[in-house]
């Protein structure tokens, strides 16, 4: 098998959010995120109270990273174990936490990227203001940012404000599949503008407080294409790429939101302050993308305001193949060329950005053999991605590092614990971690970068 080649100074890391692996979710003076209670409120639903247990044991994953060869991570901060209220009173111990994790990866000369909001909104804040529904969240957002800039901001130079606000907005206050599991068209755009509007204004309180910061957010971003090449379809299909990519992109790079797709939700418009396009634009030093695969768009007359639909293909979870395409065990279609595409529309329609690609993984159905897990379906899926990353850099992309999702198993979401998708497999009751045959499949590529 060949070894995808990348440019000298590109980055591999992992990539990992505080709540899908810290724990220690109500220890020193941590508070409640709407995690936390969406989580609690099932006895059957899995929680992230344990998880990988990294809150109180970070260096042994720190350990397995540097023997991969990694040489860069990027994990996110918890708002409620820095800012228990979202605001106001500071956590000392929360703060501690970071600052020791930050120095253990310096030590093993692992470069952090610092994902600032990745979820876990602080219950006081969304029982308060209902999260980013409410513009005060925005502000409250800035303060939060500067707080850990100006403790980690010494070490930490790369900084990331928000992953994927698509997700946060439309899973978590659209269709209720994640915390806090609203269902309101009207509160959907607020979350959305809000998190934009924070993000602007995180930017420019870190680089006051860190002048040689380089900052950044993280898109979620996929293609879509329209069900069939009628010209309803392909209507429908642009506006649903509107309402899951461009919207952001065209926010932060252009100061304007996307038309058909703003004019169709006119009647859901938030309120736009008369500066809040140019807070939102402000100049980045990189974009983070998020990429898994492509999705379809078919038109429908029965969806109010955005009449499309976007199929995804049920039948396809449990590693499938649907129509000759294979799909993971979290129902995505393995399709590399997606990112070789998408890369290069980035660099086509939006002036080639500085790019990381901050996630990118697959979930399989993992067995622990002894103590091995042979996963050979996640090793040609990272393979295949890679090589596309790379055909993507020798044309042109301004890609500069890969970050696989994720380091270790971890806690999925609303998938919970049963889908794996880590290079690492962690067994939950023992806290011990194995590497996967793909996390040795990783360490051989990056010993055989000769870039």
């Amino acid at each position: 098998m060949t070894v995808p080649q990348f440019p000298r100074d590109f980055l591999f890391g992992t990539a990992t959010s505080a709540y899908q692996i810290e724990g220690g979710w109500n220890v020193d003076g941590r508070r409640p995120s709407i995690w936390d209670t969406y989580t609690h409120a099932s006895p059957r639903r899995d929680t992230g109270d344990m998880a990988c247990n990294t809150y109180h044991d970070f260096q042994t994953d720190i350990n397995l990273m540097s023997v991969l060869g990694l040489n860069s991570y990027r994990f996110s901060v918890a708002w409620p174990r820095v800012l228990p209220e979202g605001r106001g009173q500071v956590n000392a111990k929360g703060l501690d936490y970071y600052d020791r994790l930050v120095d253990a990866l310096l030590v093993k000369n692992i470069r952090p990227f610092v994902t600032l909001f990745h979820w876990d909104m602080p219950q006081a804040l969304q029982d308060a203001f209902g999260g980013f529904a409410g513009r005060e969240t925005a502000s409250y957002f800035a303060d939060y940012a500067e707080v850990v800039v100006r403790r980690l901001g010494d070490r930490v130079k790369d900084w990331i404000t928000l992953n994927e606000p698509w997700e946060h907005a439309a899973l978590g206050h659209l269709l209720g599949e994640h915390a806090p599991a609203h269902h309101n068209p009207w509160t959907y755009l607020k979350v959305a503008h809000h998190q934009l509007l924070g993000h602007g204004l995180a930017v420019e309180r870190i680089r006051a407080a860190c002048p040689d910061a380089r900052v950044g957010i993280t898109l979620s971003l996929t293609p879509i294409l329209p069900k069939t090449d009628s010209p309803q379809d392909v209507a429908a299909a642009k506006v649903a790429d509107q309402f899951f990519n461009t919207f952001y992109l065209d926010g932060i790079y252009k100061g304007q939101y996307p038309d058909p797709f703003w004019s169709q939700v006119r009647w859901l418009h938030p309120h736009i302050g008369a500066d809040d396009m140019q807070v939102i634009s402000r100049p980045l030093d990189f974009l983070g993308v998020n990429f898994y695969s492509r999705e379809y768009a078919r038109a429908v007359w029965w969806m109010p305001f955005l009449r499309f639909w976007v199929d995804g293909d049920l039948s396809a979870s449990g590693e499938k193949v649907v129509n000759g395409m294979p799909f993971t065990a979290s129902g995505r279609e393995v399709y590399p060329q997606g990112l070789y595409d998408l890369l290069m529309y980035l660099k086509r329609e939006y002036n080639n950005p500085f790019l990381y690609l901050t996630e990118n993984g697959a979930a399989f159905t993992d067995h622990l053999d002894g103590e091995r897990v042979h996963d050979e379906k996640r090793v040609a899926y990272l393979q295949g991605y890679m090589d596309a990353a790379a055909h993507a850099v020798r044309d042109g992309a301004n890609l500069h590092g890969y970050f696989i999702w994720s380091l270790t198993d971890n806690f999925e979401w609303s998938l919970g614990y049963g889908t794996r998708f880590g290079i690492v497999y962690v067994d939950y009751v023992t806290q011990r971690r194995y590497v996967k045959d793909s996390g040795l499949w990783v360490k051989e590529m990056i010993c055989g970068q000769t870039g």
